[in-house]
């Protein structure tokens, strides 16, 4: 690495992560709720942040803590998520911010830095997004279900049934969403482990607080999986194909294309996107299901609600525990005066146990007749753009390993990932049992 990368290298860690932390343990350590909201979600303390989230929603709908302002209400997160006065980065008029941006950039591509899809707005965001969605359609989602079917079948095949312990998130869990995407996108079957291993780390770039040391192995594997992605971009612009990303490297909005930078942000987005949500989706939902046999029982009986499961899973236990959102003018909002440039934290898994909306929030009930209006997803113009993939995967996923091995049994060792804003699990041991083969 050259000295100007290292040293912008450093920067871009104070700023995304060494800056944040500090301030957050300052914060929580004061007994303000977003930094100890923010706290406790890391480091294996994922299920203690529900009473704090329970704190901001007795507060009420909008409430200014030190840092910004928070809710876990279902409306008002909503309608941050959607309104024009909030974007995803924070308005500066003086430029100041600009530049630091500017000086702090790398020269690969990361989640958290335009072009990305998570941080711009539009017209740039409606452009971007466009294009995408001309070539992850909904039709192009169901023509994938019994692909999807097949690969489950198969990782089961591989795995050793009976009493010794499997790594459901190693075997089952992060292989299931990774092939799919990496079929769709005709990433080559020899490629697939080296996109996991750099896709899985580079994905903590979504996260806060990193510490140095993994901050660096983090934008390493950013950086490697750049340069794989030109590569593999290259490969697909000389050889003809039907994968989604030939038609999104051919794809035009008016006569223009995207530049060789959009298109690689943009399909490095969707390709780790597209594994690493549902990854969190099928770990999270298997063990609301173990710990939860009665509703399990029910899926057996009514095969028809496993899609309402999935959506289920992900309102009570969400991939992304929470986002947050900049006001780009003064408004009026939840009742508070919100100035030009507050930062307002939407808690997606507050919102997604409000009892306004949801009865008895906290009880897991695969037969909710509003399960899919959690926004796990998040809203608005950054709605994800792999919900409805994500969705077919856990239903798919989860149907599958449940009706072969109906006596998966968890055992000891589970770990939750030490992250704050994502939520799931690193390891996840089982014991199988005996199979249940069809026909």
């Amino acid at each position: 690495m050259r000295p100007g990368d290292q040293a912008r290298q450093v920067v871009r860690w104070g700023l995304a992560h060494g800056i944040p932390d500090l301030i957050f343990r300052r914060a929580a350590r004061r007994g303000d709720l977003h930094g100890r909201l923010v706290m406790t979600a890391m480091h294996g303390r994922a299920d203690e942040v529900w009473p704090i989230v329970e704190e901001v929603r007795a507060a009420g709908p909008l409430v200014r803590s030190g840092l910004a302002y928070v809710t876990a209400d279902h409306a008002v997160c909503k309608e941050v998520l959607s309104s024009p006065d909030f974007r995803t980065g924070a308005p500066d008029a003086r430029g100041s911010m600009e530049r630091l941006n500017r000086l702090s950039a790398s020269r690969w591509i990361n989640p958290m830095q335009p072009p990305s899809l998570l941080v711009t707005e539009p017209p740039d965001h409606t452009r971007y997004r466009r294009l995408v969605t001309k070539v992850f359609t909904h039709r192009a989602v169901l023509a994938l279900r019994h692909r999807t079917e097949e690969i489950a079948a198969d990782l089961l095949d591989r795995m050793p049934a009976g009493a010794a312990p499997v790594d459901l998130v190693r075997a089952y869990c992060s292989r299931l969403p990774l092939t799919v995407i990496c079929e769709i996108l005709g990433v080559p079957e020899h490629d697939r482990d080296l996109v996991l291993r750099l896709g899985s780390t580079g994905a903590a770039s979504l996260d806060l607080g990193l510490p140095w040391r993994e901050y660096r192995v983090v934008d390493g594997a950013l950086r490697d999986f750049d340069r794989w992605l030109g590569e593999h971009l290259e490969r697909v612009r000389r050889e003809p194909g039907d994968s989604l990303l030939h038609h999104l490297a051919r794809a035009s909005e008016d006569g223009v294309a995207l530049t060789d930078l959009e298109l690689r942000s943009t399909a490095g987005l969707v390709l780790v996107a597209g594994f690493e949500t549902t990854v969190n989706l099928l770990g999270n939902a298997i063990v609301l299901l173990t710990e939860n046999p009665g509703e399990l029982d029910r899926l057996h009986d009514e095969p028809e609600l496993w899609a309402n499961a999935a959506d289920e899973a992900l309102r009570v236990d969400p991939p992304v525990l929470f986002t947050g959102r900049f006001a780009v003018r003064d408004t009026t909002f939840a009742g508070r005066r919100v100035r030009a440039g507050a930062a307002v934290l939407t808690v997606l898994g507050g919102a997604n146990r409000d009892p306004q909306v949801f009865p008895e929030p906290a009880r897991f009930d695969v037969a909710r007749a509003n399960a899919r209006d959690h926004l796990a997803f998040s809203a608005g113009r950054h709605h994800c753009l792999g919900a409805q993939l994500a969705r077919m995967e856990g239903e798919v996923g989860l149907r599958t390993l449940f009706g072969r091995y109906p006596d998966l049994d968890l055992t000891p060792g589970a770990r939750r990932r030490g992250t704050r804003v994502l939520r799931g699990y690193a390891v996840l041991p089982a014991a199988l049992g005996a199979p249940v083969r069809s026909g």
